[in-house]
């Protein structure tokens, strides 16, 4: 099984590799995730594959009875996928808003695109105007503020 997994895994790594260096944005994300699969593939397999019980203490005794599994792989598997999860949805939002200023999904295209960012666009967010938000029971403080004690 381990041979399996072994080529499996080196299978996925070369195809997020490719995925990678190419050119378009969606590959690379998805080359992105692809690589986060084949990492926690290889945690897994590096600490070892035993179908055991898991690592649970009965009562009365200081240590679990007989095979039992390794939780820190299991742990690290766990820790990598939600690392690998938030990365990923980095990484897709950043897409996402590339394309929407740039409008191309090509990475040779996107460079050198400081200039080309429209001035409609760049504003992210509606200007703020105090007088018309503002409430009218708010306190207006004008000058210094008073000492209090």
């Amino acid at each position: 099984m381990q041979v399996v997994l072994a080529f499996l895994i080196g299978g996925l790594f070369t195809i997020a590799i490719y995925l990678l260096l190419r050119r378009a944005i969606a590959r690379v994300i998805l080359g992105l995730a692809l690589l986060t699969n084949a990492t926690n593939l290889l945690i897994f397999t590096v600490g070892g594959l035993t179908r055991a019980t898991p690592p649970l203490i009965p009562e009365g005794q200081t240590r679990p009875g007989g095979p039992f599994a390794d939780p820190m792989p299991q742990s690290l598997i766990l820790t990598a996928i939600v690392i690998g999860f938030g990365v990923l949805a980095f990484t897709m939002v950043l897409a996402f808003r590339t394309n929407q200023i740039v409008v191309a999904d090509d990475i040779d295209r996107m460079r050198g695109t400081d200039a080309l960012v429209p001035i409609e666009t760049a504003e992210l967010a509606e200007p703020y105007d105090e007088e018309v938000e503002s409430h009218p029971d708010d306190p207006v403080v004008v000058g210094e503020p008073e000492r209090v004690g």
